[in-house]
């Protein structure tokens, strides 16, 4: 398959039909000038030299030069460069709560935004590592696959709101072992799950996840976000109320993320609005053994555009050795 890289040029070659048309028009009206002089015939004799059949010959040559030079420029690829790439670093899952209660303001403009912030700020200052995005509020999934794109990462990243789990609660254990099943098969060593939530109203037993994962050489960092006394959750305009009509106040439960943290060979991070967290766990991971990863990516196509200009520079060169003048042996005689 060919592809061109710079596809735009070849709009150039509908510039070809023009040149034969305008060179009809010249010899048209160079026909129509001689005819005032005489008969044609009788003045084509007086210019023995003069040879209409090498205009046309002159004009291929110059045309097919300007073929290829436009196939050139437009950069002519084919085929792709696969090529086994190996780096080496750590496996990273961020395991983000979007569930209501990650509206509430303690940090501006809300929970849920300053995380996301705060883990694109992350992404940006990794380099080796493949990252990994998990969304959980009453139920979890994958967002994003552990990669190396941090592009996408951070396209996927940016989608995220609390719509994104339609299913309410904080199942903190569902989403660890979500994060565990989401490691790739050549991770062995270096593996982390990051949990960035407010800890509240978990449905599960998120601490014997953690244990679990801690068996399996998983290690689970926990980033409270939020504050003890808490703040009410903004919903439509207005406050969230439960069903008596009394406004719900989500507060940090603290002591549920140290658990998790410690049975996950971890540490816990209470995040600020300065430092959220992220940055003193990620020097953590750095202290683990790295992890070799290889993977078959496309590197880039094979160029062709340097025969094509090859080729156009022969046609130019036979263009300008042609000439205007009729040959003595009569090669290019009408």
């Amino acid at each position: 398959m060919i592809n061109f890289a710079n596809g735009q040029y070849l709009l150039l070659l509908l510039l070809i039909p023009f040149l034969f048309a305008l060179q009809a028009l010249v010899l048209k009206l160079r026909k129509r000038r001689i005819m005032k002089f005489g008969d044609e015939t009788l003045v084509n004799a007086m210019m023995p030299s003069y040879s209409r059949a090498k205009v046309w010959v002159r004009l291929c040559m110059f045309s097919l030069g300007f073929f290829f030079f436009v196939i050139g420029l437009s950069r002519p690829q084919i085929g792709a460069k696969l090529k086994e790439h190996e780096t080496k670093g750590a496996e990273i899952m961020i395991v983000l709560d979007v569930s209501n209660s990650m509206l509430a303001e303690d940090y501006s403009p809300n929970r849920l935004e300053r995380a996301k912030l705060a883990i694109s700020r992350l992404v940006d200052k990794l380099r080796e590592d493949r990252i990994g995005l998990i969304v959980f509020a009453g139920n979890s999934f994958v967002q994003l696959p552990v990669t190396t794109d941090y592009v996408s990462a951070k396209m996927f990243l940016n989608s995220i709101s609390t719509e994104s789990v339609p299913v309410q609660g904080t199942a903190i254990g569902e989403a660890i072992n979500t994060a565990v099943r989401s490691f790739s098969a050549q991770s062995e060593k270096s593996r982390a799950v990051i949990v960035i939530t407010d800890g509240e109203n978990h449905e599960d037993d998120p601490v014997e996840a953690a244990r679990q994962a801690a068996q399996m050489g998983v290690r689970i960092f926990t980033i409270g976000v939020g504050s003890p006394e808490g703040k009410p959750i903004p919903m439509n305009g207005e406050l969230l109320k439960d069903r008596d009509g009394n406004i719900v106040v989500t507060r940090l439960d603290e002591k549920v993320l140290k658990d998790i943290a410690a049975e996950g060979n971890g540490v816990y991070v209470r995040a600020g609005n300065s430092e959220f967290g992220l940055n003193p766990i990620i020097d953590d991971i750095r202290k683990m053994e790295d992890e070799k990863y290889s993977s078959v990516v496309f590197e880039e196509y094979d160029e062709q555009f340097m025969y094509f200009l090859a080729i156009a520079l022969l046609f130019f060169v036979i263009e300008m050795l042609i000439g205007d003048r009729r040959s003595k042996r009569h090669l290019f005689e009408r």
